[in-house]
């Protein structure tokens, strides 16, 4: 679903994903109110959103989807690279920020990159991400006291996902399978309370649990 103020935009990008083997666009909404009346009928895996919307903005709306269609992943698409949408929207459980300016097709990939569980992010977005998460950073790269219960392994792999490795790349890295990676996920995010493997990065790595990669 693209959700989008802008009806020449929505049209653009629906031509352009319509284009797109293993894409389809199922639903489209001017705003989050309008997404979210919208959403049980278009049954979205992802929804592609807008930051700035009237009466309901993208963030609001990702944090309406958290709590109310936690199933639907949800990537910013905006022409906006502004620090404060940026965390904002990763702490609201976005699982991608892409700009307006990103080709067709890599718009499609991460579209699903997203659907597989990974988390997306434009490279001038990485870079902020990186900066900031370097910043607040401040303990060792070992399991520290009060991390989650988490083992040494489920450690390694968190800090893997902080890195932006996919689980494919985290599987080669660890001799381990794509399937164990994805388990290790899921007992992380059971046991920080997150559904989204970003926020559960972004959290270790505030609370120093991590080094910033």
């Amino acid at each position: 679903m693209i959700v989008e103020d802008q009806a020449l935009m929505r049209e653009g990008l629906r031509t352009l994903l319509d284009l797109e083997e293993g894409v389809e666009v199922v639903g489209e909404a001017a705003d989050g109110v309008e997404a979210l009346e919208r959403l049980p009928g278009a049954r979205p895996e992802v929804v592609l959103v807008d930051v700035r919307m009237p009466r309901m903005d993208g963030i609001q709306l990702i944090e309406r989807l958290g709590r109310e269609h936690p199933e639907v992943a949800a990537i910013i698409l905006t022409t906006f690279d502004d620090d404060e949408y940026v965390f904002r929207g990763l702490r609201a459980g976005a699982r991608g920020y892409i700009l307006k300016d990103t080709p067709s097709e890599e718009l499609a990939a991460a579209i699903e990159k997203v659907h597989r569980g990974e988390a997306v992010l434009d490279g001038p977005i990485t870079l902020k991400v990186i900066s900031e998460l370097g910043r607040l950073s401040k303990g060792p790269a070992g399991p520290q006291p009060g991390s989650g219960g988490l083992s040494e392994r489920e450690m390694e792999v968190l800090r893997l996902v902080a890195s932006g490795a996919s689980n494919r790349e985290i599987a080669r890295a660890l001799y381990i399978t794509e399937g164990t990676v994805k388990n290790h996920i899921s007992s992380i995010l059971r046991k920080l309370g997150f559904r989204d493997r970003t926020q559960a990065a972004l959290y270790a790595l505030e609370r120093g649990w991590i080094e910033a990669p």
